[in-house]
């Protein structure tokens, strides 16, 4: 079994895959959409990944009629949005601990930390 990240799959298996035609992936390989791995000998080579970034690409631009600048741009806040991610779990880990007067709140898929103040009862 190969990685996720491991460039196994030739241009004609991953047209094939998506049902697109390779002409398109080389376009998305020129637009930086897709980077493919190449062989020594010019060979280009996708992992799962670049698949699965590939899906993304042909749903945002086939379901949602997006082009490939809002493609490219959406790309790019997908990534930043992991990254800030890994920050946020990064902190918490060195915090050790959110203060007492805060709550979190944790989605499955994406971490999202939502500080909320205490509430303090009121005394009458």
């Amino acid at each position: 079994m190969y990685g996720y990240d491991e460039p196994v799959y030739l241009i004609s298996v991953v047209s094939k895959i998506l049902n697109i035609h390779p002409q398109t992936l080389r376009q998305y390989e020129r637009e930086g959409l897709i980077k493919p791995s190449r062989t020594e000998g010019k060979m280009r080579l996708y992992s799962q990944r670049d698949i699965d970034r590939l899906k993304l690409i042909l749903s945002l631009v086939r379901d949602l009629g997006v082009n490939l600048a809002g493609v490219e741009i959406i790309l790019q806040l997908k990534e930043e949005i992991e990254n800030l991610q890994r920050e946020i779990e990064t902190l918490k880990k060195q915090q050790g601990q959110i203060p007492r007067n805060r709550s979190v709140v944790i989605r499955k898929e994406n971490y999202q930390l939502i500080l909320v103040p205490e509430h303090k009862e009121e005394k009458e």
